[in-house]
C-alpha cells in the first residue's frame, strides 16, 4: 500500500514536471480563439470592402446624375444600373439605389421635386425633407440639390462579426452641374 502511494506520488511529480506536449496542449487551447478571431476579421474585412464600394457607388450616382439637364426613364435605369455594377465582385442584387432632386423654395423649406429608386421605394414627390444645417439655405431661391442614396444589406458569412444583417449605406448631396435643376420627364414634364 505504501509502495503504491509512493509510486503514485512519483508518477504525479514526473507528470507535473514533464514539459513534453505542453506546446500541443497550449495550441489546442488557443486554436478555437484564433479561429474565431480569423473568421471575425474576415467578415469585418469584407464589410469594410463592401462599405467602400457603397461609398464609391454613391459618389458615382451623384456625379453622373448632376451632369444631365433632362433625364428620361431609360437614362435613370442606365444610371442606377451602372451604379449597382460598381459593387462588383460582390453581388448587386440586394443594393438599393435612390436618386432624388430636392427643391429648396425658401430658407429651411425643402421638398422632393422628383425621385427614382432601383430595388427600393422612391421618395414621395412633394414630401418635406430635412436638410443638414449647412445645406438648408442657398444664394437665390428656388435652388435644387441632387440627393444620392445607396444602401446595401450585408450578411456576414460566418456570423462572428455581427448577428443578422448589417445595413451599409451612404448618401450625398450635390448641385446640378449643367443647369439650375434637372428635369425628370416622367414626373415633372418639361420643367422643374
Amino acid at each position: 500500500m505504501m509502495r503504491s502511494r509512493r509510486r503514485i506520488r512519483r508518477l504525479y511529480r514526473r507528470f507535473a514536471a514533464a514539459r513534453r506536449g505542453v506546446a500541443a496542449i497550449e495550441f489546442a487551447m488557443v486554436l478555437p480563439v484564433l479561429a474565431v478571431l480569423f473568421l471575425a476579421s474576415f467578415d469585418g474585412g469584407r464589410a469594410v470592402a463592401i462599405y467602400m464600394k457603397v461609398r464609391a457607388a454613391t459618389y458615382s450616382l451623384a456625379a453622373i446624375t448632376n451632369q444631365y439637364q433632362t433625364i428620361s426613364s431609360s437614362d435613370m435605369q442606365t444610371i442606377t444600373g451602372a451604379t449597382a455594377v460598381i459593387l462588383q465582385p460582390y453581388t448587386s442584387t440586394p443594393v438599393v439605389v435612390t436618386i432624388s432632386q430636392i427643391d429648396i423654395a425658401k430658407a429651411n423649406s425643402a421638398t422632393v421635386a422628383w425621385s427614382y429608386s432601383l430595388n427600393g421605394t422612391a421618395l414621395t414627390a412633394g414630401s418635406s425633407v430635412t436638410l443638414p444645417s449647412n445645406l438648408s439655405t442657398c444664394g437665390a431661391y428656388p435652388c435644387y440639390l441632387i440627393f444620392a442614396q445607396v444602401s446595401y444589406p450585408y450578411a456576414p458569412m460566418f456570423g462572428y462579426f455581427g448577428s443578422g444583417t448589417v445595413n451599409l449605406s451612404d448618401n450625398l448631396y450635390v448641385t446640378p452641374r449643367s443647369s439650375t435643376c434637372i428635369v425628370y420627364t416622367p414626373q415633372t414634364g418639361t420643367s422643374c
